[in-house]
């Protein structure tokens, strides 16, 4: 492969990373590489400094890659940014580098390149990461795979919805584990069709991928999974709560966050049950008051 692409490079408080992870995404990155406390950091890699975290967005091209800049510096106003050219070659090879499989209850996922390592007693997800979110590897990804199994296990059968599906792991997850009717969702077109894409490639072409508003996915769910940002869940909460039937798990959200997003649900009806934490990630789970046919 020949040709360049631009890399920008973004130190920022690690309270403002996710939100800066998501500006970089609407505004054309073609990925993102995350280095904080929760992800190990490859040799040869600078590290951030405490308290602090850094997003590499990578772009194709100067143009975009200066606008995004500018949008983040406005945000962010205390993020520091550095803009370099690189070579093709480079942007695969970091790429694979910082996709890692796991192992989650009942579950391998991982990327095409490291399906040699897969366990053979464990349901094998292969995930093709290219432009959307979730691999398995993030602590929010892992945390919710975690919750999939648990409810999975104790309800086969059960309808899932994945809110922001991207690579569509999550609903996947859910089919291969035993769902009957599953649907993930996203408002990114290029998620939607990689999401379509890894269905087919984990034989679950029945999940239905879908760039739908919430009010027009049709019914009620059993288990609702919502990985995306916290400040997203607070707004979607009617529409969400609207969907659950009977459990509901939120992921995406850090610590000192997870007052506000249980409020937001709470204050709808849900009860809020024991979570999870990885690091400084937490999942909050929920149950309707009623099981709601």
């Amino acid at each position: 492969m020949t040709g360049t692409y631009q890399s920008l490079t973004v130190d920022l408080p690690e309270s403002e990373s996710e939100a800066a992870q998501d500006l970089l995404h609407e505004a054309g990155a073609m990925g993102l590489e995350v280095r904080d406390r929760e992800q190990p950091i490859m040799p040869g890699v600078r590290a951030p400094s405490v308290g602090e975290a850094i997003v590499v967005a990578y772009f194709e091209d100067a143009e975009t890659a200066e606008a995004a800049r500018a949008e983040l510096a406005e945000a962010f106003p205390s993020a520091r940014t550095q803009l370099e050219e690189q070579q093709q070659q480079d942007w695969s090879n970091a790429w694979k580098a910082h996709i890692k499989s796991v192992q989650v209850g009942r579950l391998w996922v991982g990327p095409p390149w490291d399906v040699q390592n897969a366990t053979p007693d464990k349901v094998r997800l292969v995930i093709e990461p290219k432009m959307a979110f979730g691999t398995g590897d993030h602590p929010t990804t892992s945390l919710c795979l975690g919750a999939v199994d648990a409810y999975m296990a104790a309800h086969p059968g059960a309808d899932v919805l994945d809110v922001g599906t991207g690579t569509g792991v999550l609903a996947i997850a859910a089919k291969r584990l035993g769902a009957s009717r599953v649907v993930g969702t996203d408002n990114d077109p290029v998620s939607v069709e990689l999401a379509r894409e890894n269905a087919e490639v984990n034989g679950t072409p029945e999940v239905e991928m879908s760039g739908k508003e919430l009010t027009a996915v049709e019914g009620r769910f059993d288990l609702v999974v919502a990985n995306i940002l916290a400040n997203t869940l607070i707004e979607l909460a009617p529409l969400i709560v609207a969907k659950v039937k009977d459990r509901l798990v939120l992921a995406g959200v850090l610590s000192h966050q997870k007052a506000d997003v249980e409020a937001a649900y709470v204050n709808l009806g849900l009860v809020a049950e024991p979570g999870a934490q990885q690091g400084e990630w937490v999942r909050l789970d929920f149950h309707a008051k009623r099981a709601i046919p």
